[in-house]
């Protein structure tokens, strides 16, 4: 029986990260794999207020920071997720959750776009992209991919 092929998976900073590449990496893996998409092509970029911005503007008509932001593509390449790390970093403050939760949210967040989940107009398909996030994010926390000590980037937060 021939050897199921991982997913590609490719993960720029624009930020320092303490450990974040192989962990989110690692992560971006363990949620393709719950999703059964296994031969399949993500890049994520990590990346400062400013340039999501740039992107929400001249993709969305938004001028203003968001906290991620999704390019679907085709069934073996996904797409790309940005993620604004400031932005993840205020929210886990201010949410009181750790900046390691806070970015695999978006993480998750991200990908279900990217496979043509939604929550923009409501009702029914917001309840199951919720739901569904939810899923996979307890099952992160179950393999312990995210804990209060193992910031990815630059100082800690307070939790």
């Amino acid at each position: 029986m021939p050897k199921k092929r991982q997913p590609s998976i490719w993960i720029q900073s624009r930020q320092e990260l303490k450990r974040g590449k192989k962990k989110i990496k690692a992560l971006c893996r363990e949620v393709l794999n719950a999703l059964g998409l296994d031969e399949v092509e993500l890049s994520i970029l990590l990346t400062t207020n400013q340039e999501i911005q740039g992107l929400n503007r001249t993709y969305r008509g938004k001028d203003r920071p968001t906290d991620v932001l999704s390019f679907p593509m085709d069934e073996k390449i996904l797409g790309d997720v940005v993620i604004s790390l400031e932005m993840a970093e205020r929210d886990a403050q201010r949410e009181g959750t750790g900046l390691d939760r806070k970015v695999a949210e978006l993480v998750v967040h991200g990908i279900l776009h990217l496979i043509g989940y939604d929550h923009v107009k409501g009702g029914h398909q917001a309840r199951r992209m919720r739901t569904r996030e939810a899923e996979l994010l307890c099952n992160l926390e179950a393999k312990g991919y995210f804990k209060e000590d193992e910031l990815l980037y630059g100082s800690k937060t307070s939790a």
